[in-house]
This record gives C-alpha cells, sequence and structure tokens, in this order.
C-alpha cells in the first residue's frame, strides 16, 4: 500500500494519485481536512495503526511506500474550528506522530522530513550544492548595511530573498529600496550577486531527471504574472556532468525527489540557487508534457518494471468511500 498524505486539491498529489491509480498501485490518500477526527498510534517496532473516528483505516504495516506533502494541520484546525484547543493539539499530535513514522520507516519515502529540513537553512543547503560540484552566487547574509554597500560595490546588481524554507519573492536590490536598508538590522537578510542568464528547474526522480527552461525577465518567473511579464516555459537537455551533479546534489541531501532551481549564464557556466525538497512539478509538467508524475508513481511502485508487472495483473475495480480515500487501481493509460 503506498500512502498519500496531504490535501486532495494539491495539484502535485493528485497528480501522483492518478498516477498511481493507472498503474494499478494501491494507494491510500490521507486527507488531512479530517486531522480533528484523526488518531495514530506508531509502536517502537514502527508498527501502527491510523485511525478516523475510531475506525481503523490503514495498518502501517501494510504501507510500502510514501508521497508527504502536508500543510501544517494546526493551522486546517484555526480555519475550521479556531477555538477548538483540544482538536489544535490533537492535530499536532498526528502531525507528529506521522512525521516521525516517516523518518524511519522502511519502504520508500519521498521524501523523508529529516532530509527535507535542509532547506529550513538556505547557508547550510548551499555548501552541500558546493560540495557537489554546482557554482553558488557569491552571498552575504547580514544585519549591517554598509557591509549591504560594500558587496553591492563588488559584484553590482544584488537580489535579495530569503534565509530560510519561508517562500519570498526573489527581488533585485534597486536604488529605492535604499531607506529600507535600516530595516536589516531588525531581520538578517540573505543578498546574492545577480546572476544574468537563462533559468532551469530540473526534476530529479530517483536516477531520472526532467529539465524545464524558463525564459522570463521578471527577476522571479514563478511572480512573473504578477510582475506584468510572461514566462515561457520548455522542456531541454541538460549537460551530462550537470545533470549528474543534481542527481548527486539530490542523493547527498537524502532526497529521492528534489526540485533544483538553475541558472544557465551567456558564458555557460552553471549556478545553483536552492534544492526545493517537496517541488510543486505540476506547474512545469503542464507546460512541458514532462511525465514527472508517472516517474515519481513509478519510483513509490517499485520502479518501472514492477510498476509495468502491476499494470498488467490488476483488473480494474471499485473501492468504496470510507472515512479516508482509496485511490481506485484501473487499466488506465500510463
Amino acid at each position: 500500500m503506498i500512502l498519500l498524505w496531504g490535501l486532495p486539491g494539491d495539484r502535485p498529489l493528485a497528480a501522483v494519485a492518478r498516477r498511481l491509480s493507472q498503474i494499478g498501485a494501491p494507494a491510500f490518500l490521507l486527507d488531512q481536512r479530517m486531522v480533528a477526527r484523526m488518531s495514530v498510534a506508531v509502536s517502537a517496532s514502527l508498527s501502527g495503526v491510523l485511525r478516523i473516528d475510531g475506525a481503523e483505516v490503514l495498518a502501517l504495516d501494510d504501507v510500502t511506500a510514501a508521497y508527504i506533502r502536508p500543510h501544517d494541520s494546526a493551522r486546517i484546525i484555526e480555519r475550521t474550528a479556531p477555538r477548538d484547543r483540544i482538536a489544535r493539539g490533537r492535530a499536532v499530535e498526528t502531525d507528529m506522530a506521522i512525521l516521525e513514522w516517516a523518518d524511519m520507516a522502511p519502504g520508500r519515502i519521498l521524501n523523508r522530513p529529516q532530509a527535507m529540513t535542509s532547506n529550513d537553512s538556505k547557508p547550510y543547503q548551499a555548501l552541500i550544492v558546493e560540495r557537489c560540484g554546482l557554482r553558488v552566487p557569491d552571498t552575504l547574509i547580514t544585519t549591517d548595511v554598509e557591509a549591504v554597500r560594500e558587496f553591492e560595490a563588488r559584484h553590482g546588481t544584488l537580489v535579495y530573498k530569503s534565509i530560510s524554507s519561508t517562500r519570498s519573492i526573489v527581488s533585485r536590490l534597486r536604488p529605492e529600496h535604499s531607506e529600507r536598508l535600516e530595516n536589516l538590522r531588525w531581520c538578517p537578510t540573505q543578498f546574492q550577486w545577480y546572476v544574468p542568464g537563462t533559468d532551469f528547474r530540473v526534476h530529479v526522480v530517483g536516477e531520472e531527471v526532467f529539465a524545464t527552461e524558463i525564459r522570463s525577465e521578471a527577476d522571479d518567473y514563478r511572480y512573473s504574472a504578477r510582475a506584468g511579464r510572461g514566462a515561457e516555459l520548455r522542456a531541454a537537455e541538460l549537460p551530462a556532468d550537470i545533470a549528474s551533479r543534481c542527481r548527486r546534489v539530490a542523493q547527498e541531501l537524502g532526497l529521492i525527489f528534489a526540485g533544483v532551481d538553475l541558472r544557465r549564464t551567456p558564458a555557460g557556466e552553471w549556478y545553483c540557487f536552492e534544492v526545493n525538497p517537496s517541488p510543486g512539478f505540476s506547474y512545469y509538467q503542464g507546460h512541458t508534457g514532462q511525465l514527472i508524475d508517472l516517474a515519481v508513481a513509478r519510483h513509490l511502485a517499485g520502479g518501472p518494471e514492477h510498476a509495468a508487472a502491476l499494470r498488467r495483473r490488476q483488473p480494474a475495480r471499485r473501492v468504496g468511500a470510507g472515512s479516508g480515500r482509496r485511490v481506485a487501481a484501473s487499466r488506465g493509460g500510463g
């Protein structure tokens, strides 16, 4: 059984669920909207049971793989029952129990929570990236305004961004930001040399590599529409050495599935900005047609050969609706 944990409306999770159904791999979607009704019991041997409204819905011993994209369950409770402290406490306990199980459970876990924490510190992650042979832009993390001005004088155009896993909009440091620099003393900020060139998002799934080339005039192509500028995405091929380094950095970070953000300069040099441990691949797949969801599903099912065998022998079937949701297996196209 493959465990899917998160919200049904999450596009990457839903895409993988559909692919698992198509290749005939049994899967169970643990819907976080039901967190107030969940309970988890895990023993020291990692045996355990998931219950909803007191009824057993999944034995953890049956789980051979998991794709986890959880949101903060406490925030889900705050939106649905803001005054229910008991429900909030139960949500936090449930999150912790599943996260701890996912860190230690046997099988294919995409990705283990402990490995995903590398993204909580961009400076730490950058050290690993450099060790794997990918360049990282010259970086300054500071609360000192004068240090920023000296760094700018040395490098020219700079960008600033979050140090942690909290998403931020990457922006160039412009003259009109001068007055705001005084706020640095209250908030350590990361500044980097602005690397000119073309962006690439590289999705690594085990040994498979899917590269997307992005052309945009926006500082951060993810928000190009907000900036009044477009973004053009297309499937691309990486040089073999760069693809190999992307695989290596994912492996070094303990990630089976990773989104590596690169930029190629006009001179042909490659720089890495960060590695996303829970990539929202559906945005890129929607533009390129790359079968990233199928690669993830096959990996969860035990590899392409095992996935093909499952698909050949698994008859179409229906699974009755329950407290959790099982993803029905079928002979759909792959």
